[in-house]
């Protein structure tokens, strides 16, 4: 059994709780690969190899190596030189950012072409750099991986859409499934088969489909990745105005995909260039995206869609983490490794997620992640003027490059934060975003970032403070309990503090209690 594959039965330990030694990983030094695709050869620094990679530096050169392969079976002598071009500036860059290993991939089109095993000596030579050429079923994986490591224990069906192949597996909770399939509809082959006309192009796509994608490998998930996909998803995004405008997580009915897809294959050149959300490099692929995604949604039948911005390379680096640390929740490990470096004291997160602790009864696992996410982000804007804090950072953080999250998670944890510097419930750009929360999430939300704002005030930002109160919460009152040897004031700013975690709650009285030690 693989490292980051474990049978379901076995008892595997997912901690939620925070260390602040824990963002000291950022001394880790950089982490890059170089996926070498059919279209482009793409460079990514990652800022290091970690549970929560956030990338420090992403290029990529349109070297199109699979363009002509089918007829000639080899990369073009122009492509040949680019590639070997590009891997020689992204090495340079690598060396320049400090990168201690940089890991180079490549896919199908050097994988099929007679002379990729020369592409790949000439980038050895040229850089030193070996080239991994990653097999059908290896690229399948990898891709799963991304999408592993990227959500919250996520169980659906994987399509990684590149320039020259498609590849389909099982995310699994915790691994990748036995069955997956590479087949060849890349970007560029779908791009051919457009050039016969739509209806051909369908009944091509349908029939390679047909013979090659087992329905048992449909779930109700369906997970797209690649950059044609995710230019789609930005589309939509535009098309609709979505409140977050974020692609990793963004969730569509498949009767919405597939009718936005169909859309967008009605267009002319001119039109699609001009849609709102579409890069100029992405509008050439991106009916051959559109139509992939169609024939692939009707033959897997899937309840909804949900995109993924990770994909092989995240995969690839999953992979390499050791069992342990693939278990860390990446939304807390981004929370920290983010939050913690930014705190005035960063032991009081901590202390934070014991405090808040039994502010919910019948607390589930999801919900507890985010709230200790929201304890390590909870001082992000103390620098900031006070009259700004509440907005810029609920703002900041609905776009953060957060992983482990879906869209009502990221509005949740940016709308607590919102709470925890006092802002008003009311606000103007809390909408239209806070409308993806239902009204207990909201309530939820406004109770703990409320409830942490007080914390903070009190305690001075004092784990020792914080650990001698408490708080209980009566069915008609909220009650601060503070023990008299932390000598916590029983200010007039305090006891405001604690009226609006009251409000949040829903309760008018609210009191202040000095007990004694022991008490």
């Amino acid at each position: 059994m693989s490292k980051d594959s474990l049978q379901a039965s076995e008892a595997v330990s997912r901690p939620l709780a925070l260390d602040p030694g824990r963002p000291g990983h950022a001394a880790r030094p950089p982490y890059a690969i170089v996926d070498i695709g059919s279209n482009s050869v793409r460079l990514v620094v990652y800022d290091q190899l970690g549970r929560a990679p956030l990338p420090r530096f992403n290029e990529k050169s349109l070297c199109r190596l699979a363009e002509g392969l089918a007829q000639t079976g080899a990369i073009d002598a122009d492509g040949f030189r680019r590639a070997v071009a590009a891997l020689r500036r992204f090495r340079a860059i690598a060396d320049a950012m400090g990168v201690e290993r940089l890991d180079v991939t490549g896919t199908e089109a050097i994988r099929r072409a007679s002379n990729g095993p020369a592409l790949a000596a000439a980038i050895a030579a040229e850089t030193g750099l070996e080239v991994r050429i990653l097999s059908g079923a290896e690229e399948a994986r990898y891709a799963a991986l991304g999408v592993v490591s990227g959500f919250f224990r996520p169980v659906g069906t994987v399509g990684d859409m590149g320039g020259g192949s498609l590849e389909i597996a099982e995310a699994l909770d915790d691994h990748v499934g036995d069955g997956w399939v590479s087949l060849p509809l890349g970007a560029l082959p779908v791009e051919a088969m457009l050039a016969e006309g739509a209806a051909e192009a369908k009944r091509r796509i349908d029939e390679i489909l047909l013979a090659n994608l087992p329905p048992a490998l449909g779930r109700p998930v369906f997970y797209p990745v690649g950059g044609g996909w995710r230019a789609l998803a930005n589309a939509h995004m535009q098309a609709v105005d979505s409140p977050v405008k974020v692609v990793h997580g963004y969730t569509l009915a498949t009767s919405e995909a597939r009718a936005f897809a169909k859309s967008l294959l009605r267009l002319s050149p001119a039109k699609l260039a001009a849609t709102p959300g579409v890069p100029e490099r992405r509008a050439r692929t991106l009916p051959a995206a559109a139509m992939a995604l169609d024939r692939v949604l009707k033959r897997l039948a899937p309840e909804r869609v949900v995109f993924s911005a990770l994909g092989l390379r995240e995969g690839l680096l999953y992979s390499q983490l050791r069992r342990e640390e693939q278990y860390l929740d990446p939304l807390i490990e981004g929370a920290q490794l983010i939050g913690l470096p930014l705190a005035r004291v960063p032991d009081f997160a901590p202390a934070l997620v014991v405090w808040t602790a039994e502010l919910f009864s019948g607390e589930t696992p999801a919900e507890a992640r985010l709230r200790v996410a929201v304890c390590a982000l909870s001082d992000i804007a103390w620098r900031d003027p006070p009259d700004l804090r509440a907005e810029e950072s609920f703002r900041r953080l609905l776009r953060f490059p957060f992983i482990g999250i879906d869209h009502s998670d990221r509005v949740f944890v940016a709308a607590a934060i919102h709470a925890r510097y006092a802002g008003r419930p009311e606000a103007p750009w809390l909408s239209p975003a806070i409308g993806l929360l239902s009204p207990a999430s909201r309530r939820r939300a406004q109770i703990l970032g409320r409830a942490i704002l007080l914390a903070y005030r009190f305690s001075g930002g004092v784990p020792t403070v914080l650990a001698g109160a408490r708080l209980r919460i009566e069915p008609d009152m909220v009650i601060l309990e503070v023990a008299a040897a932390a000598r916590a004031p029983d200010s007039e700013v305090v006891g405001d503090r604690l009226k609006l975690l009251a409000s949040a709650i829903g309760v008018r009285r609210s009191e202040i209690v000095v007990t004694e030690a022991g008490a």
